[in-house]
C-alpha cells in the first residue's frame, strides 16, 4: 500500500475548483452574481471564443477594500455569511467564498475595484492561484475582473471543453436567466465584439423579457399574482396555444435566484393538463418569495437545486394559482378577417400552396428542380382524414413510394386479412380473423404514426424532401440562445428541408419550407426541431429519426377521430405495407388480438 500524503493547498484548490468551475459558463455565472450581491446596477459581460480565452466582467457595485482584496482569493472567504446559523437565512446569491479561489487557481485572472470612499483603486493580478503583482490604480467605483485561458494548467480540464459556439450558448443562457431574476440591474452582453443582449434594468420584468425574446413570446403572455403569509407568487405564465417542445422556457425563481425544480415544472404541467397536447410545455415565468427559513439552498455548488419546507404546501397551491389564473381568460383564438386580397396574402405565407412544386432537395443547391421519380402507381382515389380544422391526405400513390424498400419484406404476410367489423370508442377499429378465429382490436393513432413514420424516414434517408419556396420570407425573431443554436446547425435545418438565411439580430428569415403531408408545415415544425435541438449533437441521423417520431405523432389521427368504412379499409392496407405494422415508433403496440377460444371462456362456454 502506498503512503498516504496531504496534498498541497495549489493542488487541493484545482481539485476543488472542478466542483465550481465545469466550463466558462460557470465563471460568468459566479462573477455576475458577485457584482449582482455587490449593489451592481450596471453589469456588463464581454467574451471571446466561446469563454474560453477571455471574460471580463465590469460593474458598479460596491467594490473591494484594499486590505481584503487578497483575501477574497482565499478559499471559503467571504462577506456573506459569517457563522453557520447565516446558513438558514441565505439572502445572497453567493455564500461558499469558493468562486474567486476556484477561478483563479485554473486561469490567469486579473482584478481591479474600486469603493466608493477610497481615493485610488487596487489591481491584483493572479496566475495559477499565485500573486503576479499588486497596485493602485486608478478606477470608477465598482469591480472589473478579467478572466484568461481557462484551464491553461490543468489541460485534462481544457480538452473537455465543448465548441466556441456550445460554449458561448451556455453562457448566453446563464446571462438571460440572471437578467430575468434581477429586472432592476441591465445587463450588457458582449460576444466576439458584437452586442447581443442590453436588458434596460428599469425594474419590469416584462421589458426584460422583451428584450431578450422579443415581441412574439412576450405578447402571449398573461400576468399572475399571488399574496399569502407564507409566500408569494407573481410573474407570467403563457397562454395554452404558446407553448413549446421541451421544459427550457419553464423558469423558476426563488428569493431571486434562479432554481430547477422537478416539483415546480409538474405543479405548472398540472394546471396545464388538457389545455395543451401531450408533450408541449408552457412557457413560464415564475417568481417565488418565501422566507428564506423554509428553503435549503445549500444542497450543491452551483445552487440551482432547492428543497422546500413541506409545511409551505406550496406546490399543489402552485397548481391551483395558475389553473385559476387560466380559466379567468378567454382561451379561444382570436381569428381576424382582414379585406380579401390581405386575406390571400397571409393565407400565401401561412399554409401557402397545397399542391407541392417538382423540387427536391439537393445538397449543393437545395431548391434546384430535379427529375421527378417515377413509381408504379394504382389509379386508386386519393383518401381524405378529417383532422381538427384540416384535412390531411392519405394516398396509397405514397405507400408505392415505400415499395422498393419494403417490397420484399414479410410484415404483408405476417399481418393478416382482416374483415372489418367497425370501431369502438372512435379509437379502436375491431377486426376479424376468420381463418384464425381471432379477434384483432386496433389503435388508429399507433397506426397511422407508424405508416407516416416509415414514409417520412424513407424520404430523409433519400435526402428526397420536396421544399416549397415561400413567395413571402418569414423572418423570426429569437433569443439569442435559439440563434446561435440554429446558426450552428444550418445545415441540419436544410437537410430536413428549410432554406434558412441569417437576418441579423438574433432574427433568421425562412425562404422555404418542406412540404410534408401534401401541406407546407412551416413553423410548427421549425419550434419543434429547435425545441429539440441541443449543442451536444453529434449524430444528426438520431436528431432525424427524434423529428421523424414526433411529426409522425403529431400530424397522426388522433383517438376520437371519426373515420369511415373507406379510410378505415385504406389505413389497414397501409399498415400491412409497413416493414413493422406492430408498434408504433415509441414502441407502443399497434394490435392486439384475443382469440374465439378465450371469448369462450369467458363466457363459460368451454371450461
Amino acid at each position: 500500500m502506498k503512503k498516504i500524503n496531504v496534498l498541497d493547498d495549489n493542488t487541493i484548490n484545482k481539485i476543488a475548483a472542478g466542483e465550481v468551475i465545469e466550463r466558462p459558463s460557470s465563471i460568468v455565472k459566479e462573477l455576475i452574481e458577485n457584482s449582482i450581491d455587490a449593489n451592481a446596477r450596471n453589469i456588463t459581460i464581454e467574451i471571446k471564443d466561446g469563454g474560453k480565452n477571455y471574460i471580463r466582467i465590469t460593474d458598479d457595485g460596491d467594490g473591494i477594500y484594499k486590505d481584503d482584496i487578497q483575501l477574497a482569493f482565499l478559499r471559503h472567504s467571504t462577506s456573506k455569511i459569517s457563522k453557520s446559523e447565516d446558513l438558514l437565512k441565505v439572502h445572497s446569491l453567493g455564500f461558499r467564498g469558493e468562486a474567486l479561489a476556484s477561478i483563479s487557481s485554473i486561469s490567469m485572472v486579473e482584478l481591479i475595484s474600486k469603493t466608493i470612499d477610497e481615493e485610488t483603486g487596487i489591481m491584483v493580478e493572479i496566475h495559477g492561484g499565485i500573486l503576479q503583482q499588486e497596485s493602485e490604480v486608478g478606477s470608477p467605483k465598482g469591480t472589473t475582473i478579467i478572466v484568461r485561458n481557462i484551464f491553461y494548467n490543468t489541460p485534462v480540464r481544457k480538452k473537455f471543453l465543448r465548441s466556441d459556439s456550445a460554449e458561448s450558448a451556455n453562457i448566453t443562457n446563464i446571462i438571460n436567466k440572471l437578467a430575468l431574476s434581477n429586472t432592476d440591474i441591465s445587463f450588457n452582453y458582449i460576444k466576439d465584439n458584437k452586442n447581443m443582449i442590453k436588458t434596460p434594468g428599469n425594474g419590469d420584468l416584462k421589458s426584460t423579457i422583451f428584450s431578450i425574446y422579443g415581441k412574439e413570446h412576450t405578447e402571449s403572455l398573461i400576468s399572475i399574482n399571488y399574496s399569502s403569509d407564507l409566500f408569494s407568487i407573481n410573474g407570467y405564465i403563457s397562454k395554452p396555444l404558446f407553448n413549446r417542445g421541451n421544459r427550457n422556457y419553464e423558469l423558476f425563481f426563488v428569493n431571486g435566484r434562479y432554481v430547477n425544480s422537478k416539483l415546480l415544472s409538474k405543479a405548472i404541467e398540472e394546471a396545464y393538463k388538457t389545455l395543451i397536447t401531450i408533450n408541449r410545455y408552457p412557457v413560464v415565468y415564475l417568481y417565488i418569495k418565501v422566507d428564506p427559513k423554509n428553503i435549503d439552498v445549500n444542497v450543491h455548488p452551483s445552487k440551482v437545486e432547492i428543497r422546500f419546507n413541506d409545511d409551505l404546501k406550496l406546490i399543489p397551491k402552485v397548481t391551483d394559482i395558475v389553473k385559476n389564473r387560466l380559466f379567468e381568460f378567454n382561451l379561444v383564438p382570436n381569428i381576424t378577417l382582414e379585406n380579401k386580397n390581405k386575406q390571400k396574402t397571409e393565407e400565401i405565407i401561412d399554409i401557402l400552396d397545397d399542391k407541392p412544386k417538382n423540387t427536391e432537395i439537393n445538397k449543393n443547391n437545395y431548391n434546384k428542380p430535379l427529375l421527378k421519380k417515377e413509381y408504379e402507381v394504382e389509379d386508386i382515389e386519393q383518401i381524405n382524414f378529417v383532422k381538427e380544422d384540416k384535412i390531411e391526405t392519405l394516398d396509397k400513390s405514397s405507400v408505392r413510394e415505400n415499395k422498393k424498400s419494403i417490397q420484399d419484406n414479410d410484415s404483408s404476410r405476417v399481418f393478416p386479412e382482416l374483415n372489418i367489423i367497425g370501431r369502438v370508442f372512435n379509437t379502436y377499429i375491431i377486426g376479424e380473423d376468420s381463418i384464425s378465429n381471432t379477434m384483432y382490436m386496433i389503435d388508429q393513432h399507433a397506426a397511422h404514426e407508424r405508416i407516416m413514420y416509415e414514409k417520412f424516414r424513407l424520404q430523409y434517408e433519400k435526402e428526397s424532401v420536396v421544399i416549397q419556396p415561400l413567395i413571402v420570407p418569414r423572418t423570426i425573431n429569437l433569443s439569442h440562445y435559439d440563434y446561435e443554436l440554429i446558426l450552428n446547425n444550418i445545415e441540419l435545418f436544410n437537410e430536413l428541408g428549410f432554406d434558412i438565411e441569417d437576418f441579423g439580430r438574433n432574427s433568421i428569415s425562412i425562404r422555404g419550407v418542406p412540404m410534408l403531408f401534401g401541406l407546407p408545415d412551416n413553423n410548427n415544425l421549425f419550434m419543434d426541431i429547435l425545441d429539440n435541438l441541443n449543442e451536444n449533437i453529434s449524430n444528426k441521423y438520431d436528431l432525424r429519426a427524434e423529428k421523424i417520431i414526433k411529426m409522425s405523432c403529431t400530424n397522426a389521427i388522433k383517438a376520437g377521430d371519426s373515420m369511415g368504412h373507406i379510410e378505415i379499409k385504406s389505413l389497414m392496407n397501409d399498415l400491412k405495407k409497413c416493414e413493422n405494422p406492430f408498434t408504433c415508433p415509441h414502441g407502443r403496440p399497434i394490435t392486439i388480438k384475443i382469440t374465439k377460444y378465450e371469448i369462450e371462456k369467458m363466457f363459460k362456454r368451454i371450461q
